[in-house]
């Protein structure tokens, strides 16, 4: 048969990885055989890297949840072949299934394995490191890290421990999630279930072992013993050559190295927006590259953030488009969003014109303020003009002016509703509700 080969662009994904993840990349590198038995991989091995792996001890700072941070240890990032999938039929898992067939079509392709160290504490601390970690791997071009495609899948080692106790308990492995909220809730249902044995004085029932998570039912459960590190009988591959980096071959992936999610939210919070924009802006590369669009157009960071997060983004969900497949272009974006920061128009005329802008309508120099006028004008700033609004509005609701001098100041609001009913909704509002004022004031 052929001879396994290296695939180099593989290599240097792993080494960005690595250099992402602060891990030390090693200049001699070199690969393993893994021995196992298991219907995914029909010869009986599976090329790895043991002892020297393409990169070691690194660390992630991921933000959690309830607005703390936390580092997380990095083990290591090797790199390996892939193995073959099982596909059961009459039952979701393994467990319960009438048969089950392999398909070996992404077997022998190149994979990477990335190794924590044992600093998470719960199932939501674990999955916010791998929400993150996914992060990182789309940001570099590393992987789409879709978890129901394969790129990127999660097993997990759960072991528990009594409060002060030094050592680590036995450590179980689960597998078969496919979301993070999966691991999250497998993760937890298996501390409990740790926890409990234990507490009953079945802690010998906990044994080194491979668990599935069932998703329907939301519990573990045990698929096969799991093979300590002698019984994989690791050699030197012998049909593969070890590996060699010089340091200028690092350095120059690390030059070309993508901004990393975390120095993206940092410029983005730099601009002085708020906490949960930065996150959604930058949760996804398309989202990020988008908004840094928009501004690159001279649209204002605060008020672009506002119409991305907003209305954009629920544009995307309703639609089931990317942003970065809109037929809007960031640039007519732009233009509408300095309309309304320069009062050209009103935040109100800016949703009515949006949807022409979703379909791509307002392109070319002065394609938005085209479509303003073609909508019948922009916001009306005229003092004298919308004066003569608000004298008619008045004029015409005696009954309501006498109320408020009465002390329902709350019918300002109804002054308001007919002075831009009569202007359609154009009347600048800062303006109206200024002059609105003098003239209650002075009534």
């Amino acid at each position: 048969g052929t001879l396994p080969n290296v695939n180099e662009e593989a290599v240097q994904k792993a080494i960005i990885t690595g250099l992402a993840l602060q891990c030390t990349i090693h200049p001699h590198s070199k690969f393993d055989r893994k021995q196992y038995i298991y219907p995914d991989l029909p010869k009986g091995y599976q090329i790895s890297q043991y002892d020297v792996p393409i990169a070691e001890h690194g660390r992630l700072e991921v933000d959690l949840p309830d607005g703390s941070s936390k580092s997380f240890g990095i083990t290591r990032a090797h790199m390996e072949e892939d193995s073959g999938k099982l596909v059961h039929f009459g039952a979701s898992s393994l467990s319960g299934s009438d048969y089950s067939l392999c398909d070996y079509n992404r077997a022998g392709t190149p994979l990477l394995e990335i190794v924590s160290e044992p600093d998470m504490r719960s199932g939501q601390e674990a999955a916010a490191y791998a929400s993150e970690l996914r992060r990182i791997m789309r940001f570099i071009g590393t992987s789409d890290g879709n978890m129901q495609d394969g790129s990127m899948r999660c097993d997990v080692n759960v072991s528990v421990r009594p409060r002060g106790a030094k050592e680590f308990g036995t450590k179980v492995e689960i597998k078969n999630m496919n979301t993070f909220g999966g691991m999250q809730k497998a993760i937890d249902y298996e501390i409990d279930r740790q926890v409990t044995l234990i507490s009953q004085g079945r802690g010998n029932e906990i044994v080194l072992e491979t668990r599935l998570y069932d998703e329907a039912k939301q519990v573990t459960k045990s698929m096969r013993k799991k093979e300590g590190l002698a019984d994989y009988r690791y050699f030197p591959e012998p049909d593969l050559p070890p590996l060699g980096f010089t340091q200028e071959s690092v350095d120059g992936l690390q030059a070309s190295m993508a901004e990393l999610p975390a120095a993206k939210r940092a410029r983005f919070m730099d601009m002085g927006l708020p906490r949960d924009d930065v996150l959604i802006l930058a949760d996804d590369l398309e989202t990020a590259d988008y908004f840094e669009a928009v501004l690159e157009e001279g649209a204002p960071a605060k008020l672009a953030a506002n119409w991305v997060v907003g209305d954009i983004m629920a544009h995307c969900k309703n639609t089931g488009v990317s942003m970065g497949s809109m037929k809007s272009r960031p640039a007519t974006l732009a233009a509408m969003v300095k309309m309304i920061e320069s009062k050209a128009i009103s935040g109100k005329i800016g949703k009515q014109l949006l949807p022409e802008l979703l379909q791509g309508k307002g392109a070319g120099p002065d394609g938005v303020k085209k479509l303003v006028d073609a909508m019948g004008g922009g916001q009306i700033s005229d003092p004298a003009y919308l004066a003569e609004i608000l004298d008619k509005v008045i004029a015409n609701n005696q009954k309501q002016l006498e109320q408020y001098k009465g002390g329902k100041t709350k019918l300002k609001g109804h002054f308001v509703g007919q002075a831009m009913k009569e202007s359609r909704g154009k009347a600048n509002p800062e303006l109206l509700n200024k002059l609105l004022m003098e003239r209650l004031d002075a009534a």
